[in-house]
């Protein structure tokens, strides 16, 4: 339990810090989804919040959306005990939603769940929103754009919403799923599955699957992809607006080093 712990709050302490994620008189609103990942960021946030040389404080929300396939209450009772302010949004719109177009995509629930939560956010005072997001979810959105959008992108680890009135950070970006789900079962969390997690045949788990398979031999593959996004070269690739088209420069590079 030490040594888990211990690494998942240096992993998040160094996003936090990197990113610039939280700061001096923050209230941070932590978006608890009832799966381990959001429960085990909270706790990591809630234990820095003890440590850390600044002032902010930590509240919690979930947003109903009619898709828990158990009851969400011992999320509530878990975070009493704890001491945690949890608010339960039940989403109407969402709710009908499943009734009305139960083959409604993941980006209309999305758009809906978006809408809750600034609204939750707002009545809770915070200005920061804090998202579960692993670092196995950074990995998996990077191959999903690049194979089926066409764009080369993952995850902002800090963005700002449309109104600029929340900071939306993604504390977990350097934590794999490894960790928070050791993490949850040593500290017994309760987790609530969403109906979401139990879909097949989509993108997404097509994607799990490779990553499985290919860590198979290499084990610290998606530790390489995220210092891959750390670590872009522009020229490299083929967007127009970072290559120079006019100029040479001072010595072309060798393409075939080896035949030199």
């Amino acid at each position: 339990m030490v040594g888990i712990e211990k690494t998942l709050l240096r992993k998040v302490g160094e996003a936090i810090e990197r990113f610039r994620m939280v700061r001096e008189g923050d209230r941070v609103a932590v978006a608890v989804s009832g799966g381990k990942d959001s429960m085990a960021m909270l706790e990591a946030l809630l234990l820095l919040q003890k440590r850390a040389p600044i002032n902010f404080s930590v509240c919690a929300f979930t947003v109903e959306q009619g898709k828990f396939l158990r009851p969400i209450e011992p999320i509530g009772e878990y975070l009493k005990q704890r001491g945690v302010a949890w608010s339960l949004h039940r989403d109407n719109p969402s709710i009908r939603l499943i009734d009305e177009q139960p083959d409604h995509g993941c980006d209309l629930c999305s758009r809906y769940r978006r809408r809750a939560v600034y609204q939750i956010a707002r009545g809770l005072g915070a200005n920061v929103i804090a998202f579960g997001h692993t670092a196995d979810d950074f990995c998996e959105s990077l191959l999903r754009n690049a194979l089926f959008t066409g764009r080369l992108s993952a995850l902002p680890p800090i963005a700002w919403s449309r109104q600029k009135d929340f900071r939306l950070i993604r504390p977990l970006v350097f934590v794999p799923e490894t960790v928070t789900r050791a993490y949850s079962e040593a500290r017994k969390i309760p987790v609530i599955p969403c109906g979401c997690s139990q879909k097949t045949g989509t993108v997404r788990g097509s994607i799990r699957n490779l990553f499985a398979d290919l860590e198979v031999e290499h084990p610290h593959l998606k530790e390489t992809l995220l210092s891959a996004m750390g670590n872009i070269e522009p020229s490299r690739l083929l967007d127009t607006r970072y290559l120079n088209l006019e100029e040479a420069p001072e010595r072309e590079p060798e393409l075939f080093p080896m035949l030199a």
